[in-house]
């Protein structure tokens, strides 16, 4: 298991609203569009009860620009 194994989602929304991102809107099936305040760089963000998948968690890391370690020390 890796450093970003065993998140739930509430966790990660969490950790992205303190990195200021915030809920934009609903997409395709269990899935939420994430927005920066400043930048306007979106994030896809899937929302089910299990936990997320580290290599999952990595791409919308990955795909908001945040590095992990600066996710792991909020």
């Amino acid at each position: 298991m890796g450093r970003l194994a065993g998140l739930k989602y509430r966790q990660v929304a969490a950790e992205l609203r303190s990195l200021g991102r915030s809920f934009d809107r609903t997409g395709a099936g269990r899935y939420e569009i994430w927005r920066h305040a400043s930048t306007g760089r979106k994030v896809t963000l899937p929302h089910h009860a299990k936990d997320m998948a580290e290599g999952t968690l990595r791409a919308i890391l990955r795909e908001a620009q945040i590095d992990v370690d600066q996710f792991l020390d909020m």
